[in-house]
């Protein structure tokens, strides 16, 4: 009987497959946004929510554990415990989101994106690097003046 056994294999190897996921699931801490298709977006999605659990407890056990599941990409693990876990801090599960995108032109395999809850939106992000443009001039300017 096949209880409890729900692996989607996505064509590949055990070990090829680990790595896929691994593989995805740091792009998808680095980028917050990755485009995949449909299949693999929902592959990825169980072990991504899981190492945000993970990043949520924040010990050190847990780190450990999620440096094993993302091979050992200690950028990657930094920045889900720092930046990704603490933004989910207060939502119990659900920290992921797939939004499909229609067909690839190539094969017509079904494509989606998927992409973090509690990102920050991209317009707060451009505001932000416009205030930090803004603010630095001012800050050049402010040790000119104190030179003179």
């Amino acid at each position: 009987m096949r209880h409890q056994k729900k692996t989607v294999k996505l064509g590949r190897t055990t070990a090829h497959r680990d790595a896929l996921l691994a593989n995805q699931v740091v792009s998808l801490i680095e980028h917050t946004r990755i485009t995949t298709t449909l299949a693999k977006a929902k592959a990825v999605r169980p072990l991504a929510e899981k190492l945000v659990t993970l990043g949520k407890k924040g010990t050190l056990h847990a780190r450990r554990v999620a440096l094993s599941y993302l091979h050992h990409n200690e950028k990657a693990v930094t920045k889900l415990f720092a930046e990704v876990a603490p933004r989910s801090a207060n939502r119990n599960g659900g920290y992921t989101r797939i939004i499909k995108t229609g067909p690839r032109l190539s094969d017509a395999s079904s494509m989606a994106f998927i992409e973090w809850v509690d990102q920050v939106a991209p317009e707060a992000k451009e505001e932000a690097k416009v205030e930090a443009k803004a603010e630095a001039p001012a800050a050049v300017e402010a040790t000119e003046e104190k030179k003179d």
